[in-house]
C-alpha cells in the first residue's frame, strides 16, 4: 500500500501543479496523511480513514482562506453600460419560445425576461443584466 498512497500523492501534486486554482491540494494533504499511516502500519480500512478525515479537515479549514485569496475580481466591460438604460424591444420577448431582441443605443442584443413576462415589439424595456451575450430585461 505504500506505493499506491506514493503514486496518488504524486497524481494529486501534479494535477495541483497543472492547474491553475487549488483543486487538489487538501487530497494531496489526505494522502500524504495515509502513506504517513502505511509506514506506521495500520490497517488498510484506517488508512482510508485517515485520507478521508485529513482531506475532509484540510477543505474546510483551508477553502473560506483560499476562497478569500483568490477571489475573482470583477472587470467592467463596455457591456456593462447598458445596465439600468432602457432598450427598444425590436423583437417579441418570449422566453418559452427563445425570441427577443432589443435596441440599446443603437445596438442589437439578444434579450430574455427575468421573470419570463412576454415584451411585444416597441415596449420600452430596462436592462437588468447581462448574461453571456443576452440582455436580461423587465
Amino acid at each position: 500500500m505504500i506505493y499506491f498512497w506514493i503514486a496518488v500523492t504524486v497524481v494529486f501534486v501534479i494535477v495541483e501543479v497543472a492547474t491553475t486554482q487549488l483543486v487538489t491540494i487538501w487530497f494531496a494533504l489526505g494522502s500524504l496523511a495515509a502513506l504517513i499511516s502505511v509506514s506506521l502500519n495500520a490497517e488498510l480500512y484506517l488508512q482510508i480513514i485517515i485520507f478521508a478525515v485529513v482531506s475532509t479537515i484540510a477543505l474546510v479549514l483551508t477553502r473560506p482562506l483560499v476562497r478569500k485569496l483568490n477571489g475573482k475580481t470583477f472587470s467592467p466591460t463596455n457591456a456593462d453600460r447598458n445596465i439600468g438604460k432602457k432598450a427598444t424591444v425590436t423583437e417579441t420577448i418570449n422566453n418559452l419560445s427563445g425570441t427577443g431582441k432589443v435596441s440599446v443605443d443603437g445596438t442589437i442584443w439578444t434579450a430574455r425576461t427575468s421573470d419570463g413576462t412576454v415584451f411585444e415589439e416597441g415596449a420600452i424595456v430596462t436592462v437588468e443584466k447581462i448574461d453571456g451575450v443576452k440582455l436580461i430585461v423587465k
